[in-house]
């Protein structure tokens, strides 16, 4: 009698969340994803369930959310996540195979020698808002993600729903990881990241304006851009079955 054939084991593909939010956001895409590759999407430390670490830094986050995947695996980051998603690939690139980059951007802030940024002032108001009603300045913040959007009210009502799903962060956390936005900058690390790299951009992003996804595209080793018409800055919402193939085919 023959063997009975093995099946292949799925590609792990790790899902991190944007800022104040929680790995549940990406519910619709995980279960679309979820044929064809082992979905994880965690809490990030400080976020939904999972404990925050000490000390609450970007790289020691980065270092414990990579301890917990797989040894090889695909990274796929929204937002602060995608940030994240290019330090993981930067510390650790034996584990991360391929990354993929949503609403991402090396700098959120603007500068003069960065058009391609949100006002300063913006993410200090944020900051201030923070010390008086932390939930509040989060839902605020997510309508900010949605403008523009050709499906801005369905999406403003998934991620409101996703908000309130889990707990929310404290506002120490909030404070620390509003202030990773608000400083970081990771535009010397990319010439270093040698992976394969899917960028996606909604073309009305008003977080991370769209000329930041060419400039990832130019600067990574291996990059592809793909810029989704009519979304802002959750195209895995508004548009989720053009993302999910996307991300299906450039991982196969």
């Amino acid at each position: 009698m023959s063997a009975m054939p093995v099946a292949a084991a799925k590609t792990p593909v790790v899902l991190l969340h944007g800022w104040g939010m929680h790995g549940g956001v990406w519910a619709d895409l995980a279960a679309r994803l979820g044929e064809y590759f082992e979905v994880l999407a965690p809490d990030l430390p400080g976020h939904g369930t999972a404990p925050p670490v000490e000390p609450y830094a970007l790289d020691t986050l980065v270092d414990c959310v990579a301890a917990g995947a797989p040894p090889a695996c695909v990274v796929a980051g929204w937002s602060l996540g995608g940030q994240l998603a290019l330090r993981w690939a930067h510390r650790h690139p034996q584990q991360v195979r391929r990354l993929i980059l949503i609403g991402t951007t090396p700098r959120f802030v603007s500068a003069a020698d960065w058009p391609h940024g949100i006002a300063a002032a913006v993410l200090d108001r944020f900051a201030a808002e923070l010390t008086e009603d932390a939930a509040k300045t989060l839902r605020r913040f997510l309508l900010l993600e949605t403008r523009g959007d050709a499906q801005s009210r369905a999406v403003a009502r998934q991620l409101d729903a996703a908000l309130g799903a889990r707990p929310l962060p404290g506002r120490d956390v909030l404070t620390h990881t509003l202030s990773w936005l608000q400083t970081t900058d990771l535009r010397a690390l990319l010439p270093d990241i040698v992976q394969p790299a899917l960028i996606l951009h909604g073309d009305r992003d008003q977080i991370t304006p769209a000329g930041a996804g060419p400039y990832l595209a130019s600067r990574l080793g291996q990059a592809r851009l793909e810029v989704i018409p009519g979304a802002a800055h959750a195209p895995f919402l508004s548009e989720p079955q053009q993302v999910s193939r996307l991300m299906t085919d450039f991982c196969h």
